[in-house]
């Protein structure tokens, strides 16, 4: 009955907004719907995002509801109530926007096909490596807080062997992926910018979590790469 409550119709009005929202400005920034690498986006976003959301519901739907509060921001930390709208919200609205506006006015050059085939082939990798994590993560919160009130402990199966963080770096592949795939390379800029608000958010989070998650500590130790295997 409580998870029932969980996911009334407010949620399910945000979930339809997330699916409809990316393709709604796209298509009015560009002003135009004859664009086939933007239906390729938004068919390979919304496939994602609904395949992830049916099997977390039937896999492990207390984390569904975990992620259904993230408006809320229950216990959150107070530096993530302004790094999550950036980096999930304001920072992708620029970029779907700033991409249309690209389309319109035609600011960037041609790109030849091959190029944006792998642009998806990219964003495709990013997503399947962000809905792995998800999968395998049970305290894949939308928000960072260290959830005593479900158990939480290390997670250190599937991605999380390789990188501490692979739900951030499969969506910073996406990102920068998507000006290529888009054929939009302006949006380069806010693309970056979003990464970048992501590398502070992925810092912030681990240092939280290395202080106040039991394991972590000796987690990170053996798992030394937050987003980049070899790298950082």
């Amino acid at each position: 009955m409580q998870l029932q409550k969980s996911f009334g119709w407010k949620v399910v009005a945000g979930f339809l907004v997330v699916l409809l929202l990316p393709a709604a400005i796209l298509f009015i920034a560009a002003g135009r719907v004859d664009w086939w690498e933007a239906w390729l986006l938004v068919v390979i976003s919304v496939s994602f995002t609904v395949g992830s959301r049916i099997v977390l519901f039937r896999k492990n739907p207390d984390l569904a509801q975990e992620r259904a509060r993230w408006a809320e921001g229950e216990r959150a930390k107070s530096w993530d109530r302004v790094l999550l709208p950036i980096t999930a919200i304001y920072g992708p609205l620029l970029v779907w926007l700033i991409a249309g506006l690209d389309k319109r006015f035609g600011w960037s050059p041609p790109i030849p096909l091959a190029v944006e085939l792998a642009g998806f082939a990219v964003i495709i990798f990013g997503y399947w490596v962000g809905t792995w994590a998800t999968l395998v993560n049970r305290f894949f919160s939308a928000v960072v807080r260290i959830q005593t009130d479900r158990g939480h402990t290390v997670v250190t199966s599937g991605p999380y062997r390789f990188v501490r963080h692979p739900g951030y770096a499969g969506g910073s592949l996406a990102y920068l992926a998507m000006p290529l795939a888009l054929g939009a390379l302006v949006t380069f800029v806010p693309a970056l910018l979003v990464v970048a608000a992501v590398v502070v958010r992925t810092a912030l989070e681990d240092r939280t979590l290395q202080a106040e998650l039991p394991g972590y500590a000796e987690y990170a130790q053996k798992t030394r790469y937050r987003l980049l295997p070899g790298i950082w």
